[in-house]
């Protein structure tokens, strides 16, 4: 009984996440703009390909979260090096403003980096947009590398100077290879986080450097058509495609980790 209601109880929860979005791809393929089915059309994504607007924006935001996920990626990374190499009460306070940047709200942020820029004379463009996109990509970066720091053992660094590597490569072979899973977490978490932003952007953007999710609000203030449907599908399945490889790559890792850990006992 106990597990019967278990398996019940998750699969509320999934239907719950799920059920809305499944919905989204159907209507996406209906052939008129209501929500009562009509029959089935692929025109709303041929519209889509032909909406100048949304396909600019979508240009502006697959630059401005490359370049912020990546820049993020390099200085969160590092950061949590100086964090992990902090005495107790010094890590602790590191944390604790590493976790207050992650949930303040976004519209005290948006605001504050407005007021920031407007204050150094800096016109909103790409450059103020991917500033504000670093800095709440950072924190995110910083909370999934350290975990791997905590869990590596320090004495595989160690060890490797002592075969001969200096310290350069017993960084790039042994410490990065060991904490690559945290970077890679950190720069999707970072990508997904610039991609799915709306306040800060709205706030820090111009008029020529809208991201996607500002350009679809400004659409919805008129009417939510069907080609936003097809839009938002897309990017679930790319989002899909990413998670899986990155999984299947993960796996691939481990798998090669569990080998090498055989081969050597």
């Amino acid at each position: 009984m106990k597990k019967a209601f278990s398996r019940i109880y998750t699969a509320l929860c999934f239907a719950f996440l799920y059920v809305p979005i499944l919905i989204l791809i159907i209507f996406s393929f209906n052939s008129s703009k209501g929500a009562t089915w009509t029959g089935f059309t692929v025109k709303w994504y041929g519209e889509l390909f032909r909406n100048e607007a949304i396909i600019t924006s979508f240009i502006n935001t697959l630059i401005v979260a490359l370049v912020a996920s990546v820049a993020a990626t390099i200085l969160g990374t590092t950061a949590a090096f100086g964090m992990h190499a902090m005495n107790k009460y010094s890590k602790s306070t590191m944390r604790t403003l590493t976790y207050i940047q992650i949930l303040n709200p976004e519209i005290v942020t948006g605001i504050s980096l407005m007021l920031l820029f407007a204050y150094f004379h800096m016109t909103s463009g790409f450059t103020t947009l991917i500033l504000a996109h670093i800095t709440f990509c950072v924190p995110t970066v910083v909370l999934s590398v350290l975990p791997k720091l905590r869990q590596m053992n320090v004495s595989l660094y160690e060890a490797a100077m002592d075969l001969g590597c200096n310290r350069f490569q017993a960084f790039t072979k042994v410490v990065v290879p060991e904490i690559m899973p945290g970077i890679v977490s950190g720069f999707l978490m970072a990508l997904t986080y610039s991609i799915d932003d709306f306040v800060i952007s709205y706030f820090t953007s111009g008029t020529t450097s809208q991201t996607l999710p500002v350009v679809i609000y400004s659409m919805t203030k008129k009417q939510v058509t069907p080609t936003i449907y097809a839009l938002s599908t897309l990017m679930f399945v790319g989002v899909l495609a990413v998670l899986i490889v990155y999984n299947l790559i993960d796996i691939r890792f481990e798998n090669e980790k569990r080998k090498a850990a055989g081969a050597r006992k």
